[in-house]
């Protein structure tokens, strides 16, 4: 199911991810809109975003979904495997250009894999 229509809604969620270079927790999102949208929408076009391969999610510290902008994906690939980093100081949470690939396993199809670092980011290890 991909995005059929861009609303004022849509176009709002896109322009923060093309604004940000960094990871986006769900919680800040609805928060960054509470103004504009409820959170049900928030979380519809979230669903409607990944699905069309416009952004992607992971799991944090604390079990806290992130979103983050995709790079040459589609509705039907997404080609954003790669490490996702958290500042233990500063908080920050973004996505790393590190390429690793996954391992074959025997008698499993593997869909999607998700490798999540926390540590210090350059910023506060100066």
């Amino acid at each position: 199911m991909g995005i059929t229509r861009q609303t004022k809604q849509v176009k709002t969620l896109i322009g923060i991810f093309d604004d940000n270079k960094k990871a986006i927790s769900v919680v800040e999102l609805v928060k960054l809109l509470e103004l504009q949208m409820n959170k049900t929408t928030v979380y519809r076009i979230l669903d409607k975003l990944k699905d069309d391969g416009i952004i992607h999610s992971f799991i944090g510290k604390s079990g806290l979904k992130w979103y983050a902008k995709c790079h040459n994906c589609s509705h039907d690939t997404h080609n954003d495997v790669h490490p996702h980093f958290q500042c233990k100081t500063c908080g920050a949470v973004e996505c790393l250009s590190v390429s690793f690939t996954l391992p074959s396993i025997k008698n499993y199809k593997i869909d999607s894999a998700s490798l999540f670092i926390q540590g210090q980011c350059s910023s506060c290890t100066q």
